[in-house]
């Protein structure tokens, strides 16, 4: 199970400032259990984790069968959480290479920019190798991926025929309504559901996440288990629960003027995890004025960049830190008789030795430089541990959004930039 360790945030608080918040704290899961709150209508994804595979994750998985039976390539269509939750659990469970081993399917992602010079790679790479596609979207309108499906279908139709395009094509969108739910029927597509409770920067428990991990090899079974375990484990009311911990610290440091959390790990394939937790705290967080900057750093690479800045520049920022148990097949360091880079004082040591002293290093100086630090402690890099961390981040996120006194299933702020774009574009109605 997660832990917690805020051995590290007491220079700038006290256990009786966290103490104080307890019934802040309790009223704002409550809130969120309850379903009393803002949003209340987007709170399906507390309910997602199962212990048990449902319809749906059976179809997904005979899909994915299919899929990679018959694909070389699965491109996924989709932005913001349609997008960033399956990557980021792709990149964390399999590796940043992971398109690169031949085992099973690559899986690029399309209609998340509209950069030429993107579109035009991906095109390359498809050429010549068979490919399905999973487009992602409630509307089915969102411009950035609209204008991927269509070039994207054309290709398929183009390679193979019509009819056989659309046994290439699946959809995951709203079981009702929308663009592409009424694509999806006339055309005759497989489609899965993003229920309507279930905002997009809480989809990944969905088919938004678990098809395109089970394509990539990743067991969606495996992945709720963890979340269902998580879900049951964090549904504790008191000071015990690691989400009521993360929640009240980060209150209490924003109160305090620390308005930037820098979420950082030492694995790089943890990179676009940390984008989806950008996300997720982002959207949810900075409205009416508010919010704590989320901000990310891959250590120990990062540390050649922003350590100077994160050392000793304005002390307005802490950080969460996420470590993973170590792996269990271990490399160590050889010697050279020659020793010109100085390096034979580590002969015999792991590289998750060495990993682990610059960890504790830098923990060290940043807590000495005024950064507070919180470590998030969990296990081996798996599906399991997978589900763990999105039902962990999710649920910490709605109580602190209810701490902070906003809605966290609600983005007013994200149309105001397509409003523009659309007038300037010549949109009918703009």
């Amino acid at each position: 199970m997660i832990k917690l360790d805020i051995s590290n945030v007491w220079g700038d608080l006290s256990l009786p400032d966290l103490l104080a918040t307890e019934q802040e704290v309790f009223n704002a899961h409550k809130l969120l259990a309850d379903g009393k709150g803002p949003g209340n209508d987007f709170l399906g994804w507390l309910n997602l984790p199962t212990f048990e595979e449902t319809d749906e994750m059976r179809r997904i998985r005979r899909a994915a069968e299919k899929i990679r039976s018959d694909s070389d390539i699965f491109v996924v269509v989709g932005i913001g959480g349609s997008y960033l939750g399956p990557r980021a659990a792709i990149e964390l469970v399999k590796g940043q290479n992971h398109n690169l081993r031949g085992k099973d399917p690559q899986v690029f992602f399309a209609g998340n920019n509209l950069s030429t010079r993107a579109w035009q790679e991906l095109c390359a790479l498809l050429e010549g190798k068979d490919f399905s596609i999973n487009i992602i979207s409630k509307s089915g309108t969102t411009t950035e991926p609209a204008i991927a499906t269509r070039a994207l279908r054309w290709m398929l139709e183009r390679k193979y025929g019509a009819e056989k395009a659309k046994k290439r094509i699946y959809v995951t969108t709203d079981p009702n309504k929308g663009a592409l739910r009424q694509m999806a029927t006339e055309e005759g597509y497989e489609t899965f559901v993003i229920p309507p409770n279930v905002g997009g920067r809480y989809s990944v428990l969905t088919a938004v996440g678990l098809l395109p991990m089970a394509v990539a090899g990743i067991s969606p079974v495996d992945v709720m288990l963890g979340a269902a375990r998580a879900r049951k484990e964090l549904d504790v009311r008191s000071f015990e629960n690691p989400a009521w911990q993360y929640a009240a610290i980060r209150n209490l440091l924003y109160r305090k003027g620390k308005s930037i959390e820098m979420l950082c790990c030492y694995e790089p394939s943890f990179r676009y995890f940390a984008g989806w937790w950008q996300q997720l705290f982002g959207e949810s967080e900075g409205k009416d004025g508010k919010g704590i900057f989320p901000a990310t750093a891959e250590f120990t690479a990062d540390l050649h960049s922003l350590g100077q800045m994160i050392q000793q520049g304005e002390r307005n920022l802490f950080e969460t830190v996420v470590r993973f148990t170590p792996p269990r097949k271990k490399t160590s360091i050889e010697v050279d008789w020659k020793n010109l880079d100085g390096l034979n004082y580590l002969e015999g040591k792991t590289l998750d030795f060495v990993e682990e002293q610059a960890f504790q290093g830098t923990l060290s100086a940043h807590v000495d430089g005024g950064v507070p630090v919180m470590v998030l402690q969990t296990d081996e890099v798996d599906a399991d541990t997978l589900g763990e961390l999105f039902y962990f981040f999710e649920l910490s996120c709605g109580i602190s959004a209810y701490m902070l006194g906003v809605n966290p299933f609600n983005q007013p702020g994200v149309e105001f930039y397509k409003k523009n774009m659309f007038k300037l574009l010549g949109k009918p109605g703009y």
